[in-house]
């Protein structure tokens, strides 16, 4: 039998807001979710459960065993926030400097909670285990990674994943549970082109690294539109330019930043093959001597096909007036990618914006705020499909 949890989530939704805008208040960067971790600990122990704590600096990871044989569940929440002033005015607004939750992670980490006590209270209705992850660092820093070197993967290993993201881009009432690739792999790189500087009015003494930065920026962007097989999908962009003080003065030196996005294993392979050939061509081509470091930061998350279909039907007889969307993708990245690398997983999101109470603004944005009806959405449908797919 599973529990009634949409009614569930309703009735703790008070419980759910204030812990979001707890954490709103109060967010911490990743690696330094000293005070969030300590919350997420203190109401895990609440309802029973064993904490393990300072997983990955400040992860935590409780383990519920129901003691009849089943499936393992990874039920994984994010709880870092961004180097970004709030501009909000929200009476919970962030009450630290240059430090917000512009994300959504507050949320998450808030639902994860209040998954935890739905199920904990619904034990006897369960097979199998549930290891609840509360993940630091989600945003650039390699926070999944920490924690699977440390284990969390391990004793007992999980038999599937669900994660979820409160999802401003569309309105409260729509999901997007698409099975296949849902979020894009993504790298970063530095490119140094080194010439030789001089004065501005006499460029034929220097070798100007700018000319040749300008050059390579361009054919980078043939990469996509000329490398990348049409039905297939890429992004590159070159986000900063960093050359020069004065306008009289050819530098000897500049700086390229930029991320790489792509879903295909093989079409990154490309993109960094070709990202190497055209800065080392066209900078020793324009006379400078090229670097280039390139760094991975997280690999594509790619959907279960199973289990998406699973959650789609369960989501569908949760909310049937939702609209459910099963070919939602972002280029954005997401490090989950770690914990689904090779276990059968589903990430799933939940929109959360609303236009007419302002309420749109896009992730990472100093206004960014949300529905907080998502809240319980998201609450009913994780611990809905957790309970469905470890039920006696």
């Amino acid at each position: 039998m599973t529990a009634n949890y949409l009614a569930t989530a309703e009735s703790n939704f008070e419980y759910t807001r204030n812990l979001r805008r707890d954490f709103h208040a109060h967010p911490e960067l990743g690696f330094k979710e000293f005070r969030t971790s300590a919350i997420v600990a203190r109401e895990l122990n609440a309802i029973g459960l064993e904490v393990a704590s300072g997983v990955a600096e400040t992860g935590v990871i409780a383990l519920h065993d129901t003691g009849r044989p089943g499936p393992t569940a990874l039920l994984r929440f994010d709880m870092d926030a961004l180097p970004i002033q709030e501009e909000t005015g929200a009476e919970y607004a962030s009450q630290t400097t240059g430090v917000m939750h512009a994300c959504g992670h507050d949320g998450h980490t808030a639902i994860g909670l209040t998954v935890a006590r739905m199920l904990i209270e619904n034990s006897d209705h369960l097979a199998g285990r549930i290891k609840f992850v509360f993940q630091p660092a989600e945003e650039g820093l390699g926070g999944a990674a920490r924690m699977v070197s440390e284990g969390v993967l391990d004793n007992p290993r999980p038999d599937f994943s669900l994660a979820l993201h409160l999802w401003n881009v569309k309105p409260y009432g729509w999901l997007g549970i698409t099975p296949g690739p849902t979020m894009a792999a993504s790298d970063t790189f530095k490119i140094i082109l080194r010439g030789k500087g001089g004065h501005g009015a006499s460029p034929h003494l220097a070798t100007d690294p700018v000319l040749a930065s300008a050059q390579v920026i361009t054919a980078l962007q043939s990469i996509v539109s000329r490398d990348v097989e049409p039905l297939k999908s890429a992004v590159i962009s070159v986000t900063a330019l960093n050359s020069g003080q004065v306008f009289n003065v050819i530098p000897s030196e500049a700086e390229l930043l930029g991320t790489i996005r792509s879903f295909d294993p093989d079409i990154r392979r490309l993109a960094h093959k070709r990202l190497d050939e055209i800065v080392s061509g066209v900078g020793t081509g324009m006379g400078c001597t090229p670097e280039i470091e390139l760094k991975s930061i997280t690999p594509a998350v790619v959907n279960d096909e199973d289990l998406s279909q699973e959650i789609r039907e369960i989501a569908a007889d949760l909310f049937p007036d939702s609209v459910i969307d099963t070919n939602s993708r972002t280029m954005g990245s997401e490090d989950m990618a770690f914990m689904m690398d090779d276990i059968p997983g589903c990430y799933f999101f939940v929109g959360s914006a609303n236009p007419e109470l302002g309420l749109d603004a896009a992730h990472h944005n100093p206004r960014f705020d949300f529905d907080e009806r998502a809240l319980q959405s998201g609450a009913a449908l994780m611990a809905t499909a957790a309970s469905k797919l470890l039920q006696i």
